[in-house]
C-alpha cells in the first residue's frame, strides 16, 4: 500500500443499517435556493460510530483525515491518467533511477499559520517508516532549501508515485507527541482545505474551512458533514431520501432506487478503475498450496452470476491476467485471449480435482488427501451486502464440484485481523491499485511480501511467493524505459497465469453517486478529473472543485 496504510474499513464496501442520525438543517432536503452556507453531506456505511481520531497513521482513523485535512505531494488520477502537482510544484527523477527530488510548494501554511517546509516532508517519511515501515528502498532523505531529495541504494522506478502520494504531516506538531502511534490527534493541524473540527459526535461530525489554506479561491463549499452508518442499507436510504449530497457505497438497482427519484439532479458514475477484487486462498494451508486446486476452484466459479447477481451488473468478469480496468493498456493480449482457468468449466474442474487425488465419496462430497472433508470457510465482513451476495453465489458454485464452502461473516475488523495474521481459510479482498501494475504483482507473487503466519501483514494476505516474480519485479523497478517495463509486466502476467496465486473475480467499480441539487462541479464520464470516491487520494480534487448553487 502507498504511504499511510488505509484501513480495511476504508477499503471495504459495506451494507445494512438504519439512518444513524436525523438530517441536519444543512442536509440536502433542507430547502432554500442559496446553498453557500450548506455543508457537503456524506455517509460512511462502514462505521456505525465515529471515534475522534484524526491520526493518519492509525488503523482507526476518521474518514476525510487523509482527504480533507492532510495532503500529498502529487495526485494521480486513473480516470484521466493525469498527474497533478499538489504540495510539490515539480519533481525530477534521477537519470540512474536512484533518486527523486521534489520541489515543495512555496507559500503553503499549516492550518495553525506556521509555514509548510521541506523539513515537514522529511519528518513525515521518517515517522512513517518508524511507525508502519515501508519505503525500504529509500536510503537517505534530505531537505535542501525548498527541495527534498530521496536517494535509493538502487534504481527503483515506482518511487515517484509511492513517495508522491504520501500525505504530509507538520513536524512542529508531531515531533512533540510522545507516542505518535497511539495519539488520537483530536485537533489536527493540516494543509488541506477542511481541517477544523467544528462539531463531533459519535453519529456525525463536521469539518470547517482551513483558515490558512493555500488555495482559498477553491474553498467554495462551507464545510463537510459526515454521517455514520453500520451498513449499505442505512447509507443508501439516506441517499434515496435526499439526506446526503454524495455517496460512494454499493447501491443495488441504482437507476430505479436513486436516480429515478429525481433524474434531473441525481447521477452516478462507476468507472472500472477500482482495484481487482480477488478470492484469496490461504496458500499456507492444504489444499490451497496446490495451484491445480486453486485453478479448479476458479473454474467452478460462475463469474457471470457473481457479477450480475452479487454485483448487480455493475462490473464484468475478471480474466487471468489478474489486472483490473486501471491497467487495460498493460494487459498481455495473449494471456487474456487464451485464458482458461477464469472461465466457467465445471466438468474440467471436476476432472482436475479427481486427477489431483481429491476424490468424491458416495455422498458426492470430496475428501482431502488425509481423508477429512474438503470444506473451508469464506470470510467476508457482515456489513458488505454486495460481497456477501458474491460469497453466497460462490458457495453454490462449489456444490457443483463436491466442495463445501461455508460463508463466515463477522464484522470487518475480525475478518481483516484474520487476513493480516494468516488465520483464515479464504476470503474476498481488494488489491493495490497504483499507477502501474508493479505493486499489484508484488502483493500477489513476491516472496518479499510474504510474512509467516502469525506475523501481521498489510498485503499478500494469501502468503504466496515465487522467486521468478521477484526477478521480474526487480527488472521492472530498475528501469524507466516503458518498453522494458511492459516486457516485465507481460512476463509477470504469464507467471500469474501459471501460478494462479489468487482467484481474480472482477474489477472493482469505483462507486460514486451524487445529488447536484446544492453543489456543482462533480466529476463525470465526460469530465473524469477524478473518480467519485470520497476515500481516495483524488477526493481532495473534488472538494476543491465543487461549488454551491445560489
Amino acid at each position: 500500500m502507498l504511504g499511510v496504510t488505509l484501513t480495511a474499513g476504508a477499503l471495504a464496501l459495506a451494507g445494512c443499517s438504519q439512518p444513524a442520525s436525523n438530517p441536519s438543517p444543512s442536509a440536502p432536503s433542507g430547502g432554500g435556493k442559496d446553498y453557500s452556507d450548506a455543508l457537503l453531506t456524506l455517509p460512511r456505511e462502514d462505521m456505525g460510530t465515529f471515534t475522534r481520531n484524526f491520526n493518519p497513521f492509525s488503523p482507526n482513523v476518521a474518514p476525510m483525515t487523509q482527504q480533507a485535512i492532510y495532503e500529498p505531494l502529487l495526485i494521480f488520477s486513473p480516470t484521466d491518467g493525469k498527474t497533478t502537482p499538489w504540495l510539490a510544484t515539480e519533481w525530477k527523477v534521477g537519470a540512474d533511477g536512484k533518486s527523486v527530488e521534489f520541489t515543495v510548494r512555496p507559500g503553503v501554511k499549516w492550518s495553525d499559520g506556521q509555514a509548510f517546509t521541506a523539513d515537514d516532508v522529511v519528518y513525515t517519511f521518517e515517522l512513517q517508516k518508524k511507525l508502519l515501515g515501508g519505503y525500504d528502498y529509500v536510503d537517505t532523505i534530505t531537505a535542501q532549501g525548498g527541495k527534498v531529495l530521496f536517494s535509493f541504494a538502487k534504481a527503483y522506478s515506482p518511487a515517484l508515485f509511492e513517495l508522491g502520494q504520501q500525505v504530509i504531516i507538520p513536524k512542529h506538531v508531531w515531533s512533540e507527541i510522545k507516542d505518535p502511534a497511539k495519539a488520537t490527534n483530536e485537533k489536527p493541524v493540516g494543509t488541506g482545505p477542511y481541517t477544523e473540527i467544528t462539531r463531533f459526535a459519535a453519529q456525525s461530525f463536521e469539518l470547517g474551512k482551513n483558515p490558512n489554506y493555500w488555495q482559498p479561491d477553491k474553498q467554495k463549499i462551507a464545510g463537510i458533514k459526515m454521517l455514520a452508518f453500520s451498513g449499505n442499507d442505512g447509507a443508501n436510504l439516506a441517499a434515496v431520501n435526499g439526506d446526503v449530497d454524495w455517496t460512494d457505497q454499493f447501491m443495488p438497482n441504482i437507476e430505479k432506487t436513486f436516480v429515478g427519484k429525481d433524474p434531473n439532479h441525481r447521477h452516478y458514475w462507476f468507472p472500472p478503475t477500482g482495484s481487482m477484487i480477488n478470492w484469496q486462498l490461504n496458500t499456507t494451508k492444504a489444499p490451497f498450496n496446490d495451484p491445480v486446486v486453486r485453478k479448479a476452484l476458479s473454474m467452478a466459479v460462475d463469474r457471470d452470476q457473481v457479477t450480475k447477481i452479487g454485483m448487480a451488473g455493475y462490473t464484468v468478469p475478471a480474466d487471468c491476467t489478474g489486472l483490473s480496468g486501471s491497467y487495460e493498456k498493460w494487459k498481455n493480449a495473449t494471456v487474456r485471449d487464451t485464458c482458461e482457468w477464469t472461465k466457467l468449466n465445471v466438468e474440467k474442474a471436476n476432472q482436475m480435482l479427481d486427477q489431483a487425488g481429491y476424490a468424491k465419496g458416495a455422498d458426492g462430497k470430496r475428501k482431502l488427501k488425509d481423508g477429512k472433508p474438503f470444506e473451508f470457510k469464506f470470510s467476508v465482513g457482515s456489513a458488505s451486502s454486495d460481497w456477501l451476495a458474491v460469497a453466497n453465489v460462490i458457495a453454490q458454485n462449489m456444490d457443483a464440484i463436491g466442495v463445501t464452502m461455508k460463508v463466515d461473516s463477522p464484522d470487518w475488523a475480525q475478518v481483516v485481523a484474520g487476513y493480516e495474521q494468516g488465520d483464515f481459510d479464504s476470503g474476498i479482498v481488494w488489491s493495490p491499485n497504483d499507477p502501474t501494475p508493479y505493486k499489484y504483482f508484488a502483493a500477489m507473487m513476491s516472496t518479499k511480501t510474504v510474512k509467516p503466519v502469525g506475523k501481521k501483514t498489510f498485503d499478500n494476505y494469501h502468503r504466496f511467493g515465487d522467486a521468478r516474480a521477484d526477478a521480474l519485479l526487480e527488472k521492472f523497478a530498475a528501469t524507466s524505459d516503458e518498453a522494458a517495463q511492459v516486457d516485465s509486466i507481460n512476463q509477470l502476467q504469464q507467471l500469474f497465469n501459471e501460478d494462479a496465486p489468487v482467484v481474480p473475480l472482477f474489477p472493482g467499480p469505483e462507486w460514486g453517486a451524487y445529488n447536484d441539487l446544492r453543489f456543482t462541479g462533480w466529476p463525470t464520464e465526460k469530465n473524469p478529473y477524478a473518480s467519485l470516491s470520497a476515500r481516495s487520494p483524488r477526493t481532495v480534487m473534488i472538494l476543491t472543485t465543487l461549488e454551491p448553487k445560489g
